[in-house]
């Protein structure tokens, strides 16, 4: 029977501890007749790997190629993902991983209490908030939508598959050179947007894809605040929600961007107010929409997205 599980993104929850410690206790026996990492170090042998998020696990799945299985365990977009199901077989797949990839900053902590729970001194793991030197404090954990953080997963992905079956290095490496390749469309739309379309204004609900938009030039009016109180459950300020619908009511920005996976009856009365407004409203998600997508198409599809709101004025509710 699967067990649901409450997450949120800042802070930790204890009954949310126990219950993945005792996952993870309980499959820890399957582990006993063999030695993953041991046997993933022969040159015929598959990496078993995790990302914690499915667009990790994307990458992890480009670079690794034919000699990696690759499992995510928070993959669906249409669900909120502070809740997700921990089953069994959630714990046996992280315990007995290989090489784990997760985001760090409080967004994926139930998994290192997974990772404790069984530990593996061969097992590999890339926290991506260690990797770029981001103190606990950094307020948006969505690293993924910043177009420097997974060049550089990326090539630590490369890494410590080499390390785990060195014989097949200069797979991995051509692998991580044809992905570095394959972000130009993404990087280049970027680039062209914020040349072209200087000083847009937008606002937001959460702080989802901030670092994106901030690449591209755009200033997000939305207070942190207001940000932080949505992304944490917690009802703003009324003088913040003020503020927003504000920002709406005299189209004073160019798009409303809000988190297509978590809406409540505070964003989606604010979006309603959006569309009064004639304000194009842009759908932005915190795990990869599926099928369809790798993590640099759909990256270089919400940039598509913020580009024909701001051009044609034409929203994008949804991938």
């Amino acid at each position: 029977m699967s067990i649901p599980v409450q997450r949120s993104r800042r802070v930790g929850d204890p009954a949310l501890a126990g219950a993945l410690v005792a996952l993870a206790l309980a499959v820890a026996g399957c582990r006993s007749g063999g030695n993953s990492a041991a046997d993933a170090s022969s040159s015929t042998a598959v990496i078993s790997a995790v990302g914690a998020e499915n667009e990790y696990a994307s990458v992890l799945g480009q670079i690794g190629g034919r000699y990696v299985h690759v499992s995510s365990i928070l993959n669906d977009p249409n669900t909120d993902p502070h809740t997700f199901e921990a089953s069994p077989q959630v714990a046996q797949e992280v315990s007995s991983a290989d090489l784990i990839v997760q985001n760090g900053l409080g967004y994926d902590s139930w998994i290192s209490r997974i990772e404790s729970a069984s530990p593996n001194g061969k097992r590999r793991v890339i926290v991506v908030q260690s990797l770029l030197g981001l103190p606990d404090g950094t307020p948006n954990p969505h690293l993924w939508y910043s177009p420097t953080t997974m060049p550089a997963v990326a090539r630590a992905m490369a890494a410590d598959l080499s390390a785990l079956q060195p014989a097949h290095k200069s797979y991995f490496q051509a692998n991580l050179q044809r992905f570095d390749s394959s972000l130009t469309p993404w990087l280049n739309a970027i680039a062209q947007f914020k040349a072209a379309h200087p000083a847009v204004t937008a606002a937001t609900t959460e702080p989802v894809a901030d670092y994106l938009l901030t690449a591209m030039g755009i200033r997000n009016l939305t207070p942190f605040s207001f940000q932080a109180d949505i992304m944490n459950g917690t009802e703003p300020a009324p003088q913040d929600i003020a503020l927003e619908n504000g920002f709406l009511a005299k189209r004073m920005v160019k798009l409303f961007a809000y988190n297509q996976q978590v809406v409540s009856a505070l964003t989606g009365s604010i979006r309603s107010n959006a569309v009064k407004a004639r304000v194009p409203v842009v759908g932005v998600y915190e795990t990869m929409p599926t099928p369809g997508y790798d993590y640099q198409t759909w990256m270089l599809a919400e940039v598509n997205a913020i580009e024909k709101a701001v051009t044609s004025k034409v929203s994008t509710r949804g991938l």
